[in-house]
Parts: C-alpha cells; structure tokens; sequence
C-alpha cells in the first residue's frame, strides 16, 4: 500500500502530464483535492505523509484526482474558491471568482459614499455584492442575475457569511422598475465568441453565457452602460471589470455614452481591468 505522499505525487506528475501545470502548481491542487477527500487540512497532509491509508479513501481520492486530469476545475470539483479572504460555495451554475476581480471591489469601496445604494450585476456566486456589503455594512447592496440557479449559489453564499442582500431575478435591469442605484458594478460577460480561450482549461467547463458576449465581447458591456443611465442616481457610479486589451475600447463606450471622470485601474498584474464612469 502506498504512502499518502506517494498518493500525492502520483497526482501531481499527472496534473503536469496532462494539464500542464508547474511542479508546484500541481502539488498544491493534489493536496487541495485530497484535503477534501479525506475533510482534513493540507497542515495535516503534510504531518501524516507517511501514513498509509485504507482502499476506500485511496479509491476516493484518486477518482477527484481523475476528473482533474480530465480538465475540472477544482473550484467545482471542491465546491468552493476563495475571494477577498473568504470562501464562496461555487458549481457550474457560476463563474469562478478570481483574483483580478477582487481589484473590482477595491475600486468600488473607494468611490461608494456613505449609505449608498449598490448594484451587482450578473452575481453569479455573490462574492462581489456579499464582498461589498461586509466590507461596508453601512450599504445597502442589491444583487441580479438572470439565472435561477446561479442566485440560488448566491443567497446561500450570504446566508453561509451573514450577509443582508437583496438578489432579484433579472436580465439586467429589467425587474428592477424605476430604481436607482449610487453605484452599479459588474463583472459581465467580456470575451469575444470566437476566442480560443473558451476551449481551453476552466473556461471549458464554466456558464458560456456568463464568459462571452458578441464578437468583440464588448456587447453586454454596451447594454449595460446605456441601460444604466436611467438606474444611477445623479453623481453615480458604474464599474466593469474586462478583458486587458478592452480598456480603450471601454473608455470610449463611456465617454460616448456621456459619462464623466471616465478613468482605467490596472490590477495586481499591472495589467488593465477596471473601467468607470460618473453619471453627471
């Protein structure tokens, strides 16, 4: 019987075999999976390295290990990806929270006001709208999503961080009446449909309709900007996360729209992928 280290090798030489990745990479989702597996943490893996463990847990682990190799996301595979320190429950339904969006979140706590009333658009899993409101109780955050799945990941995402807000059921803003907002973000569908990319490694097995919109990508980005304008309050705030070649192009959507103190933030990478614009 093998080691729980041998386990773990064996695993990550078949993540580098078949997905790519780094030796170090691969290590870290091996201990990842198999800390799910067996519901202990990588501080334990590490301590029992040379424990040999019983065929039903070896059985276990190695089938997560398969659908790994099979190109699935560990985020679904575990059922949860942090953002901004915390844990979100995710699946299929969702997109997976990554770190550039949380440069998202930092631009909007910046410019929402005191009391504000926010609005997410397209939540997906919540953790930019559940993020925001634990950040700033003070805000009063309104959160939509077309899909009925994807909002039932998201109010069990607040409910599981304590967090009061409102997820509504819409395409944009078409349950939302006559209501307006001080701040509206959104992390939208931005990549173009003929990318490459969406063929390729988590982007396969994540909601297409939440990864790309028309040829440019730009077309979600363009309906919301305009249909934002009758749901910002005077002085309000919109914010987009997209693509890093899409700046430019996102700006001019802006400024063409009538937007003042259109500006660009770049992320951690120094890459650009925050734009915004001020409802004058």
């Amino acid at each position: 019987m093998s080691s729980l280290d041998d386990l773990l090798r064996h695993g990550a030489h078949g993540f580098q075999h078949k997905l790519g990745l780094e030796p170090a990479a691969a290590r870290l989702e091996a201990q990842a999976l198999a800390a799910h597996a067996l519901e202990v943490s990588r501080t334990w893996l590490v301590a029992h390295g040379r424990d040999r463990l019983a065929g039903e847990l070896v059985q276990k682990i190695e089938t997560l290990f398969r659908r790994r190799c099979a190109g699935e996301p560990v985020a679904y595979i575990i059922g949860r990806r942090e953002f901004y320190g915390r844990a979100f429950q995710v699946g299929p339904a969702v997109l997976i929270p990554r770190p550039e969006t949380e440069h998202l979140v930092e631009a909007a706590l910046k410019r929402a006001a005191p009391d504000a009333r926010v609005l997410d658009i397209g939540t997906g899993s919540g953790c930019i709208a559940i993020t925001l409101k634990l950040e700033r109780p003070d805000l009063k955050v309104t959160a939509v999503d077309v899909s009925s799945e994807a909002l039932a990941i998201a109010r069990t995402n607040a409910e599981d961080w304590h967090a009061q807000v409102e997820f509504i059921e819409s395409d944009l803003f078409s349950a939302l009446d006559e209501r307006r907002f001080e701040l509206i973000v959104s992390n939208p569908p931005y990549i173009p449909e003929a990318d490459p990319h969406l063929a390729q490694g988590d982007l396969r097995f994540e909601p297409r309709g939440a990864l790309a919109a028309g040829p440019d990508g730009l077309d979600a980005i363009r309906r919301i900007i305009e249909q934002a304008k009758t749901h910002l309050a005077p002085g309000g705030w919109l914010l987009f996360e997209h693509g890093y070649d899409q700046g430019e192009a996102v700006q001019g959507l802006f400024r063409a729209a009538g937007y003042a103190e259109v500006f660009l933030e770049q992320d951690l990478a120094g890459q650009p992928r925050v734009s915004g614009g001020q409802l004058k």
